[in-house]
């Protein structure tokens, strides 16, 4: 004789068959992102990295993929990273072309349903003007404090609107007071600025980085070692001629190398030029390991400030 089945309650099998399908539906809803809290921020580049955590505080984990003194045309990302970034709350990055080489993760994650925010498209960007890049848009704005005065306003907006369990009034707080660090940072750099001699101020940098500055402070770009808005660019002997006669005939003193990209270039186009050209490194697309002389923005900025109105103030 077999055994008895034992008769379960049909209140309890109700029961059980509705957690079953209630833990299904978690599943599926973990699986589709559909109960992704965004609490994480990704950045781009480091430059925009340091200006994010400025405003974010202690209120979430920012994650900052270009590492110190890398270059923001050329850096890549793990498959670790690029993960990363399709589960991040928000993805700040520069844009305007800048991160040729993780444009693609970030479309990516954009696709994914991932809020992103593109910096420079958000401040009023100006174009190149001339050489190989003319009429794109240079993504470059940092070098500029009043744009970058506006980037805060507009980061902390998409950090409340975006990022889970961010104290808005904490984000604002924060906001306020690193925009008042980039008016004090304004003001030094004019008035640094304003102690080289109109005429001395003309800039020849490696390529193409310096046009908000130049714009904001009232300097001249008399031309680039490399004729484009971008490190991946070579120039050609065509090129290097026509720069060093432009800085034979203007006198330029110092030609600015970026301190992330070997100077060669620039050294080749100082013996060219058949004058006694300085060449001075600046920090210009990338933060460095602290006490390398740029480990945030505001300590970039500075730096540069002094090594150029150094460098611009000397006689041949």
């Amino acid at each position: 004789m077999s055994p008895r089945r034992k008769h379960t309650p049909r209140g309890v099998r109700r029961v059980v068959s509705l957690l079953l399908a209630l833990t299904t539906a978690m599943s599926v809803m973990a699986c589709t992102g559909t109960t992704h809290s965004r609490q994480g921020v990704v950045v781009t580049t480091n430059i925009l990295g340091d200006i994010t955590r400025a405003i974010v505080g202690d209120e979430a984990e920012v994650t900052v993929l270009m590492k110190p003194n890398a270059d923001p045309h050329s850096f890549g990302v793990s498959a670790q990273q690029a993960a990363h970034i399709e589960q991040a709350g928000l993805v700040v990055y520069n844009g305007l072309g800048l991160e040729e080489g993780v444009l693609r993760n970030v479309d990516a994650a954009e696709e994914a349903g991932v809020p992103t925010l593109a910096v420079g498209e958000q401040v009023n960007p100006i174009r190149y003007a001339t050489d190989e890049s003319a009429g794109q848009p240079d993504p470059h704005f940092w070098t500029d404090p009043q744009r970058v005065h506006d980037a805060v306003g507009v980061i902390a907006e998409q950090l409340i609107s975006n990022v889970d369990g961010l104290d808005e009034a904490v984000i604002r707080r924060n906001a306020a007071r690193y925009r008042a660090a980039i008016e004090e940072l304004d003001t030094e750099m004019g008035l640094r600025f304003d102690e080289i001699p109109r005429e001395r101020r003309k800039l020849v940098t490696n390529h193409h980085v310096f046009g908000y500055l130049a714009k904001r402070f009232g300097f001249e770009i008399v031309g680039a070692v490399v004729p484009s808005g971008t490190t991946l660019a070579s120039p050609s002997a065509a090129d290097l001629k026509s720069l060093a006669d432009t800085v034979r005939s203007t006198g330029v003193p110092t030609i600015f190398a970026d301190s992330s990209q070997p100077d060669r270039l620039a050294r080749v186009l100082a013996d060219q030029a058949g004058l006694d050209v300085a060449v001075v490194p600046l920090f210009s697309e990338s933060l460095t390991e602290p006490g390398q002389g740029a480990a945030s923005y505001l300590e970039m900025m500075r730096a540069n400030t002094e090594a150029i109105t150094t460098g611009l103030r000397q006689q041949n």
